[in-house]
C-alpha cells in the first residue's frame, strides 16, 4: 500500500469504528482480514507510522474463532493471528450442515444487488432483504442493469420499495452510469459495505464501474450467472469506504430470525396485531386479519405465500439445530406413521 496517514486515520481507512473492540492503541498489531484461505489469511495492517501494509498471516491453531473477511485481528510478534475481535454485525447464510456460515464480519451496510434484466424478482428482493436485516447492518437495495428497462428502472423501484419498506432503493446501470453517484454516497469514509446477491446480478461489474478497476467478469449463460468472485475480498474504495465482495448466493435458504422477517414484511406484521389469536399462523383460521386482507385484495397472496415459506424455513432450521426439538419431531413422525399403517390394515 502507498497511503501514508496518521495511525488513527489508517484504522479508519480500514473501516474501524468506535464500536469495534480490539487494542486499537497498539496499531502495529491491529489488522483487518482481506481474504481467508483456510488456515492463512491475507490481511491489511495499520502500522505505527500510519501506513497500511499487506501481510499473509497464519492462524494460530488454538484460535477458537475462524477469521473471515472483515474481521479485526491482532497479530503477534510471530506474524500469526492470535486474537479475533468481537463481531458487531455479521452477514450469514445457511451452512451446508448445521448452523450458519458467516460471509462477512463487522459490516455497516449490506448492498442487496438484484438485476432487472428479465424483470424484477420479487421473491429474491424479499429473501435477500431478510438476510440483510438479520445481519444488523443497514440494507440498501441496488437494482442493477436498469438500462434493460424502458424507464431506467423507475417502475421497478416503486415496486421494490413496497417489497422492502424502509430500505433505500437505487436503480443503477454500469453502462450509462445512472445511479452510481447515489450509490457512492452510501460508501463514505469509515463505512464497511458488502454486496449480497445471486451470481450474474452484476456485482463485479458494479465494483468495476465504481472504482474503474478490472476485476474478472464472466458471461452469463442460459443457466444463470457464473461465479467470478470465488473468495471474499476487501476493497478500499476511492470514496473512503471499504467494500467486501463475496461470491454470489446460489441457495436462497434463509437462516434468519423472525424479527428480520418482520422488518421486511411490515405490512403483514401490522395486520397480524388485529388477528383474533396472538399466535395466529395466518393459515386461514377464523379471525385472521392477514388472510382477510388477501381476500379483499389489500394484501398480495404471493407476498403472504413468501412469508409462509420463510417462516417454514426458519422453523425447520431451528428444529434441525435443536437436537431435543428434532428428536421430539421424529417421535411425532413415527407415531403418525404407525397410526397410518394401522389404519391401512383395517
Amino acid at each position: 500500500m502507498t497511503d501514508t496517514l496518521t495511525a488513527p486515520d489508517a484504522l479508519t481507512r480500514l473501516g474501524w469504528t468506535d464500536t469495534d473492540a480490539l487494542d486499537a492503541g497498539r496499531t502495529s498489531s491491529v489488522a483487518r482480514v482481506v481474504v481467508q484461505h483456510g488456515t492463512v489469511c491475507d490481511v491489511l495492517r495499520a502500522e505505527a507510522d500510519g501506513t497500511l501494509t499487506a501481510h499473509s498471516a497464519p492462524v494460530t491453531p488454538a484460535l477458537p474463532v475462524t477469521p473471515v473477511a472483515g474481521d479485526w485481528v491482532e497479530l503477534g510478534a510471530d506474524g500469526r493471528i492470535h486474537a479475533v475481535a468481537p463481531r458487531r454485525a455479521v452477514l450469514t447464510r445457511s451452512g451446508a450442515g448445521h448452523g450458519r456460515q458467516i460471509l462477512a464480519a463487522n459490516i455497516d451496510t449490506v448492498l442487496v444487488v438484484v438485476p432487472l434484466a428479465g424483470g424484477l424478482n420479487a421473491a429474491m428482493v424479499e429473501r435477500l432483504s431478510v438476510m440483510a436485516w438479520d445481519s444488523g447492518a443497514q440494507p440498501v437495495l441496488v437494482l442493477t442493469k436498469s438500462d434493460t428497462t424502458d424507464d431506467a428502472g423507475a417502475a421497478d423501484t416503486e415496486t421494490a420499495e413496497l417489497l422492502s419498506p424502509g430500505v433505500p432503493v437505487i436503480p443503477v446501470s454500469v453502462l450509462t452510469g445512472d445511479g452510481l453517484d447515489t450509490l457512492r454516497s452510501h460508501l463514505g469514509p469509515g463505512t464497511t459495505a458488502v454486496m449480497l446477491g445471486p451470481s450474474g446480478a452484476g456485482k463485479t461489474s458494479l465494483l468495476n464501474a465504481l472504482e474503474g478497476i478490472t476485476e474478472a467478469v464472466a458471461a452469463v449463460g442460459r443457466s444463470g450467472g457464473r461465479h467470478t468472485t470465488t473468495t471474499r475480498r476487501l476493497h478500499l474504495l476511492a470514496s473512503g469506504g471499504v467494500l467486501l465482495d463475496i461470491p454470489g448466493i446460489r441457495s436462497l435458504e434463509v437462516a434468519a430470525g423472525p424479527e428480520a422477517v418482520d422488518d421486511v414484511f411490515t405490512d403483514i406484521a401490522a395486520l397480524a396485531v388485529h388477528c383474533r389469536y396472538g399466535d395466529c399462523g395466518h393459515g386461514g383460521d377464523g379471525g385472521c386479519a392477514v388472510t382477510e386482507a388477501v381476500g379483499t385484495g389489500a394484501l398480495s397472496p404471493d407476498r403472504l405465500a413468501t412469508w409462509r415459506k420463510l417462516q417454514g424455513e426458519i422453523a425447520y432450521r431451528r428444529r434441525r439445530e435443536d437436537p431435543a426439538e428434532m428428536a421430539d419431531m421424529r417421535r411425532q413422525w413415527k407415531a403418525v406413521s404407525r397410526q397410518a399403517r394401522r389404519n391401512g390394515r383395517r
